[in-house]
């Protein structure tokens, strides 16, 4: 196991967000947390991210509690996010873009080969590199916020709704590179998404979230028979 999390609470204000989650991310897997709009899985991803913190409950991330670290802190330790929206930099260039997911590697030796790799993932980031962030497609804005998060080497990667706003074949594309990367680098993924099909097409296990609580809990392929996941979120 490479993350847990027992018993997280978050509030807005007044507001609970998540109450009481528990869930954890076995060591090189794929994990999904589905649900509607406004249901907390981006919350989740935030706090686990330090960019906020649990009034109740610890997380845990390779034998280290780190509910209480600052976001650089944690990604120090392993942990990068591609959030909602991809939030690149739209003004600079791909690479630029890359580079700035790279500020914590030490020499340009392991900086290329990190590089490299990236482009073996998204061959169409290499031809890109020198074009303006915010001038590329949709699908090729998504690859580049991956790449971007992946230029960090981290042990677990968050993604959050990497197939928004995006078409059924480039969801396609996007879910066959998720699934590459998790399998050849052993990188574990916790994946945030609406599209639950997708989700638990990719994943080994699952969590579904209601208005800030996990309701239902099980391997992916199970929930995928669950009457309930599907006749809410698979429209069967």
């Amino acid at each position: 196991m490479i993350l847990r999390a027992k018993g997280i609470t978050v509030v807005y204000g007044k507001v609970i967000a998540v109450r009481d989650a528990s869930f954890d991310v076995d060591r090189g897997r794929i994990v999904t947390l589905i649900g509607s709009n406004g249901a907390g899985k981006s919350t989740i991803l935030k706090t686990i991210s330090g960019l906020h913190s649990p009034i109740k409950g610890e997380i845990v991330f390779q034998d280290k509690k780190i509910d209480r670290l600052s976001a650089n802190e944690i990604v120090k330790l392993g942990i990068s996010q591609v959030p909602e929206g991809r939030r690149l930099f739209p003004r600079m260039t791909s690479i630029d873009n890359l580079s700035m997911g790279a500020y914590l590697r030490r020499g340009k030796t392991e900086f290329t080969e990190t590089l490299e790799k990236i482009f073996l993932y998204f061959p169409v980031l290499k031809e890109r590199q020198h074009q303006i962030a915010g001038s590329l497609s949709g699908g090729e804005q998504q690859m580049l916020a991956i790449g971007r998060a992946l230029m960090a080497k981290p042990k677990l990667l968050l993604l959050d709704e990497p197939s928004i706003g995006l078409s059924p074949l480039m969801n396609q594309t996007i879910g066959r590179i998720i699934s590459t990367i998790n399998r050849e680098d052993g990188v574990s993924i916790l994946l945030v998404e609406q599209n639950a099909k997708l989700a638990l097409a990719l994943a080994y296990k699952g969590y579904v979230l209601e208005t800030g609580t996990i309701v239902l809990a099980g391997e992916a392929r199970e929930l995928l028979e669950n009457q309930t996941v599907r006749s809410a979120y698979l429209g069967v």
